[in-house]
């Protein structure tokens, strides 16, 4: 089986589902003929038209309500903003439109738009080129949220995403596009190519959207954990040598709460890892679901390892970066407690 790159295989996915519904229909800035900030459309415009694959103005509330639009009338975009940073001048249209217009209309309309966000730091980006802002997105009903950790999830969620009839939110951890990440920036970046998680296959496939995946079976501790800190995740089992269990989320939104719930009544214990911010992050939902349905099985407090509540720091990237010391810190002092 071929191995890809996350770019690679999230431009395959957009072409699997251009070749297969002419309905699909992807936009945004530079994405057209220069094929995207990361080369993630690259190729599109050539291969299926400047109808389908489009560079637009640099205004994204109206990328979005312009997608909003053709959605209502039956066609199926998938937008790019270029960074997630940059999404918030569309988040009245996304909340207040696009996340409301089936329920609005009982039904009688529907916005099956994907709208596609490079997210996360760990590339220098600072303030403006390196938010996580997932739960703005998940505390919105009618949305659902989605962020990959490898290629192969990268593409089947994607084509899911895509053959979704409600608006999704995909989040590409930009660390992630090139190579697999533990949190350690002194090591050489391993491609890809030279690890199994990058093998994604021809075609067409769906990984579903509101399933978990078990990255690392384990029996003394579960870490949830989303995006890049997937990897940063099983690093800091490995090297504490806590026979941590690491759950990849996925989906945040529909969330695969019975995963959740089976492995922490297993363990005991629990860590939840996130870069977003501490403060109303999407570990604080977690942990009180953890804690609603987990209560009697918890040994421990649940603990979470986050971005802290500043901007994100350019000088200071690593010390804001959740890495794998301070997530090997959590499992200690939740094993010790």
């Amino acid at each position: 089986m071929a191995r890809k790159s996350m770019v690679e295989a999230i431009r395959d996915a957009l072409d699997v589902s251009m070749g297969r519904d002419p309905n699909v229909v992807v936009f945004g800035e530079d994405v057209g003929y220069f094929g995207g900030v990361f080369r993630c459309t690259q190729g599109l415009q050539q291969k299926y038209g400047t109808s389908r694959c489009f560079d637009t103005p640099i205004s994204e509330s109206g990328i979005v309500g312009a997608a909003i639009g053709m959605a209502a009338y039956g066609l199926r975009p998938c937008i790019e903003i270029q960074f997630a940073d940059y999404v918030y001048p569309a988040y009245d249209q996304i909340v207040s439109e696009a996340a409301r217009l089936r329920y609005r209309s009982n039904g009688q309309f529907t916005v099956p738009m994907v709208v596609r966000m490079p997210t996360g730091g760990g590339i220098f980006g600072g303030q403006t080129h390196s938010q996580s802002p997932e739960a703005l997105f998940t505390h919105v009903s009618g949305l659902k949220t989605v962020v990959p950790s490898n290629p192969y999830d990268a593409k089947g969620l994607l084509i899911a995403a895509i053959e979704d009839d409600d608006p999704v939110i995909f989040l590409e951890p930009k660390r992630l596009y090139n190579g697999p990440f533990d949190g350690h920036p002194e090591r050489p970046v391993t491609p890809w190519s030279k690890d199994p998680r990058g093998e994604v296959p021809d075609g067409h496939y769906v990984e579903p959207l509101g399933k978990a995946a078990i990255r690392r079976e384990g029996k003394a501790v579960t870490v949830l954990a989303y995006g890049t800190m997937v990897h940063v995740a099983e690093a800091a089992a490995a090297e504490t040598g806590i026979d941590a269990e690491v759950i990849d989320l996925r989906t945040l939104l529909p969330l695969d709460l019975p995963v959740i719930e089976a492995s922490v009544k297993k363990t005991g214990r629990c860590v939840v890892v996130h870069e977003a911010t501490l403060t109303s992050g999407y570990g604080a939902e977690l942990a009180a679901l953890v804690q609603e349905h987990c209560f009697y099985h918890l040994e421990a407090p649940v603990l979470r390892v986050t971005g802290w509540d500043t901007p994100y720091p350019h000088a200071q990237e690593w010390d804001y970066f959740p890495g794998a010391a301070r997530v090997g810190r959590a499992l200690q002092a939740v094993m010790e407690a």
